[in-house]
């Protein structure tokens, strides 16, 4: 029996080998130190070497195109929080920016982003153990993104890591802490399998990006005294597997406020409801650990379940949820994404809910760039010649279509770089300026919306 068990843990240890063989770890960024998020920038000591501090809380990284060609057909990431001189729960994420090719550094609210995880700090004491805390994300829809030439040959693949906190509270509670501006330390690791061919056929629309959701702010709602809010956009060309992803959390400290209220969310796609949820769960007592500072919110004795149910939202030390709704096969055109809290209070006008959502699918054929398409024809209106030409292009594209009333060019990720509401028979359109990839050009005939794939070869 004792021969057995030995042959048997060498097994183990052979395949736990053999899978960490079929795996690459990409170290996008390791025990990076945050400062006071309501503080200037910190300047000095600079952050290491290919990393930009946006702000105290912001960090990015451009993936090398050694990491993306590394990159399989899974993606686990896991993110690592160390403590330092602050003691209370904070919100952080993880973002993907895409940014024009070759730029040393980018303005974030200028550039698509989407967020990718989301994750509440614990009220940690740096001089008490554990001092780190894990957080973990399968997110393999992102392998797809970061695998699909359409994307990465128009942009660069930046990471953001992103944690905001402040050091007042610790600066008189955690010993070590007086006079200092240092919050936290953040680490994130991607885990990926084996390498596979590039993708062509994804198509990626951000649609919100941490924006706020409210009932007291006309920014923040479509109708005032309502939480809800709708999203449309146009979808270019028939999709398979679509699906949306979107992270929503629960903000508002004040007494009564939403951070303490479990309120029903009701997501609607083209108006019909997909998704109810409670934000929460059942139980905070499994992340009791990390709360090494007494200030929190877990007390000094375990809580049942039904008492965490009745004030948490979320516990500190954990994940936000990465939530999907799977839609399958999509048409294109005009669709809609809303969400709606009806019952959310906002006590004296205090509170938010952070909502981002982006749009994922895969068109219904592979795009090959090398590869020429024919568009002489219009397939829905044969009264209406369309003639598109040189297809790819390099400098400029013809457009051939005599009852077109108007035309615009869309990026991959939904960005209209080019619209003329007012076409002749015969318009050109300079490309020389823009990064190689797939294009989609919108022509409308008739009153009829007519989509062609476009190439910009280099």
């Amino acid at each position: 029996m004792h021969i057995m068990k030995k042959i048997f843990t060498l097994l183990l240890l052979i395949i736990a080998f053999n899978q960490s063989k079929s795996q690459t770890f990409i170290q996008v960024f390791n025990n990076i130190l945050y400062y006071d998020g309501y503080a200037a920038r910190v300047d000095s000591p600079a952050p290491p070497a290919g990393i930009i501090r946006h702000r105290n809380d912001l960090y990015a990284r451009k993936l090398t195109a050694s990491e993306l060609a590394s990159i399989g057909t899974t993606l686990h990431m896991k993110v690592t929080v160390g403590s330092s001189c602050d003691n209370y729960d904070r919100i952080g994420n993880v973002n993907m920016a895409l940014v024009s090719k070759d730029s040393s550094t980018y303005n974030p609210s200028a550039v698509p982003r989407i967020e990718i995880g989301r994750y509440i700090t614990p009220f940690m004491n740096k001089n008490v153990n554990p001092k780190t805390v894990p957080y973990d994300y399968d997110i393999d829809n992102i392998a797809l993104l970061l695998k699909d030439t359409g994307i990465t040959n128009n942009f660069d693949i930046w990471i953001e890591l992103e944690l905001f906190g402040v050091p007042y509270a610790a600066n008189t509670q955690v010993a070590g802490c007086a006079g200092r501006n240092d919050v936290f330390y953040g680490s994130l690791m991607f885990t990926t399998n084996t390498a596979t061919p590039v993708q062509h056929n994804n198509l990626l629309i951000p649609l919100s990006m941490k924006n706020n959701l409210n009932n007291y702010q006309i920014s923040a709602t479509d109708t005032l005294g309502m939480t809800t809010r709708k999203l449309t956009f146009n979808v270019p060309e028939n999709l398979t597997d679509a699906s949306f992803f979107f992270i929503t959390s629960n903000h508002g400290s004040n007494s009564g406020g939403e951070e303490y209220n479990r309120r029903y969310h009701y997501i609607y796609v083209d108006d019909s409801l997909k998704l109810t949820y409670k934000p929460g769960r059942t139980s905070c007592e499994p992340f009791r650990v990390y709360n090494s500072q007494a200030n929190g919110i877990y007390g000094s004795a375990p809580r049942t379940n039904a008492q965490w149910q009745s004030f948490s939202n979320w516990c500190p030390g954990d994940v936000i949820d990465n939530r999907r709704i799977m839609l399958g096969a999509v048409t294109a055109g005009t669709h809609s994404f809303r969400i709606n809290v009806p019952d959310a209070v906002f006590v004296d006008a205090q509170g938010y809910f952070p909502f981002s959502v982006y749009f994922q699918g895969k068109t219904s054929g592979t795009i090959d760039p090398t590869e020429p398409i024919d568009t002489t024809t219009n397939p829905t209106d044969t009264s209406s010649e369309i003639k598109i030409y040189p297809n790819p292009a390099r400098d400029h594209i013809n457009i051939v279509a005599k009852d077109a009333t108007a035309l615009r060019l869309i990026n991959i990720v939904g960005q209209t770089i080019y619209i003329n509401n007012n076409p002749t028979t015969q318009t050109q359109i300079f490309t020389e300026k823009l990064s190689p990839g797939t294009y989609i050009l919108q022509i409308v005939v008739k009153g009829k919306l007519i989509n062609k794939k476009i190439i910009i070869s280099d």
